[in-house]
């Protein structure tokens, strides 16, 4: 008796469910039908020093591919791949390069675009969707603090990064006649630069210095003591043990909090090396469009061109100057020309880019070329440092080029002065370092012996010692009118 309402129910439990089940069909049947069901591959068929050959594929000159290595499995389960960039083409063959280790691969390997329809089952690298041929990483002012890869990963161990938005690698151009002139000057905090090389607020300064004079120590002074809201520091090309060695030692605690350091080094694939420097000049321009002062050291500018030429070399571009194919020539104020005064009443990038020059030679051909497409170069010279002189500066040798809309003519005469008795004195200390100049007889030179010494100990100055703007000009002065009296 208790049996038959639910005898009486139960034929009618499948029916209540029919009209659901036939909607779900229905949504899944329609959205099967929307799915490709073909899937874009290509194939490796040939492997050559740096360079990879795929055919199968039609992807724009920047796109990234996910390689598929059959040894082994990813982490996460399937295939490990391997991310390469498509750096030309030949007829029907894409030329790649890939980013990381390709150890196992294979003839034949599937080839798949990374782009926003998904990746087959059992491929990693299905990510948020992007543009084709175009990259974007992030920015924010959580990078503040922290340091990154070429990729924009975190490298310190310091969690995820936080407040920050990914946008396009590839910076805009700024017209040339709205960018806003150079006429503020920028406190550098080291004494021979303020006083001798005045940089203005916006300029694109060279560090120009062979192996070993102390070129990483100065960029560490100027990220400590420079008068700026934010530093970018690019490490391309690098030893890996002078990025921790740069972030911990000599850009400190103190420069680190304000500052965001993308580090690409010597043993990554110079797509990465390219890319870091790149990454570094679009934080820069992030934070210039938001009105800020930026300060962006960038060592080194030749690790960068080296990277280039590596790639075009072995894309079959052939070499011109000294080896360098003259694609590397047009990398370089590509790179150099974004930074700078913004608009009139924005933020502006101050940029001190290192140029090592190989043997000492200032004639170095990308030496020559970044000479060319900069506002100013500063020489550290070897027989300087030999001599226990730091900063190394060869005021002699280094210009800065807006100078002289800086600064006013009292320290435009005292500057022109300190060469002229500077200069007198090399040009003579042969002689007199062997007893044959007979004082008195070049009252010049007199002048330039007995002032040497201060002069020298002006150009000086201790990695911890910060010296102001208005003081370093101030001793300028002070040391002609005390030689004066004198």
């Amino acid at each position: 008796m208790h049996d038959e309402p639910a005898q009486a129910t139960a034929p009618d439990a499948p029916a209540a469910h029919v009209g659901r089940w036939r909607d779900a069909l229905a949504a899944a049947s329609a959205g099967v039908s929307d799915i490709d069901s073909k899937r874009t591959c290509g194939r490796l068929t040939r492997a050559a020093g740096l360079v990879l050959e795929a055919v199968g594929l039609r992807l724009p000159v920047g796109s990234d591919c996910l390689i598929e290595l059959p040894t082994g499995q990813h982490s996460h389960g399937g295939p490990r791949t391997a991310e390469a960039e498509v750096v030309g083409f030949g007829a029907d063959r894409l030329y790649l390069m890939p980013q990381s280790d390709v150890a196992g691969l294979v003839p034949g390997a599937r080839v798949y675009p990374l782009e926003p329809s998904p990746l087959p089952n059992g491929i990693i690298g299905a990510g948020a969707p992007r543009e084709q041929g175009s990259k974007r990483l992030p920015v924010g002012d959580g990078l503040l603090g922290r340091v990154l890869d070429a990729a924009g990963r975190p490298l310190d161990g310091l969690g995820p990064i936080t407040a920050a938005s990914e946008v396009p690698l590839a910076g805009t151009q700024i017209n040339p006649l709205t960018r806003a002139p150079i006429e503020t000057v920028l406190d550098t905090g080291v004494r021979a630069i303020n006083g001798m090389l005045t940089v203005g607020r916006g300029q694109r300064m060279g560090l120009f210095a062979g192996s070993g004079v102390g070129k990483s120590v100065l960029l560490g002074m100027m990220a400590r003591y420079t008068n700026a809201d934010v530093i970018v520091v690019g490490l391309i090309g690098e030893r890996g043990r002078e990025v921790k060695e740069f972030i911990e030692n000599i850009l400190g605690e103190e420069g680190r909090k304000r500052s965001v350091v993308v580090a690409a080094p010597a043993d990554t694939s110079p797509l990465l090396r390219m890319q870091g420097a790149a990454y570094a000049t679009r934080l820069a321009e992030y934070f210039r469009d938001k009105g800020q002062h930026v300060l962006l050291i960038m060592d080194s500018l030749t690790r960068y061109a080296m990277a280039q030429r590596e790639i075009a070399l072995a894309i079959g571009e052939p070499p011109a100057t000294k080896g360098y194919p003259p694609s590397v020539f047009a990398k370089l104020p590509t790179l150099v020309e974004r930074t700078g005064n913004g608009p009139e009443g924005g933020g502006s990038i101050t940029a001190f880019y290192t140029v090592l020059t190989e043997g000492d030679d200032q004639q170095d051909p990308i030496a020559d070329s970044a000479r060319a497409i900069l506002d100013g170069h500063i020489v550290l010279s070897r027989s300087l440092a030999e001599a226990g002189h730091y900063p190394a500066i060869d005021v002699e040798a280094s210009i800065s080029r807006a100078m002289t809309a800086l600064i006013d003519a009292p320290q435009f005469a005292s500057v022109r002065r300190f060469k002229q008795l500077m200069s007198r004195y090399q040009r003579n200390r042969d002689l007199i370092s062997v007893g044959a100049y007979v004082p008195g007889s070049d009252p010049e030179l007199d002048l330039a012996i007995r002032m040497y010494p201060r002069m020298e100990a002006f150009l000086q100055q201790d990695i911890h010692e910060r010296a102001g703007y208005d003081a370093s000009i101030a001793q300028l002065h002070d040391l002609f009118e005390r030689t004066h009296h004198g």
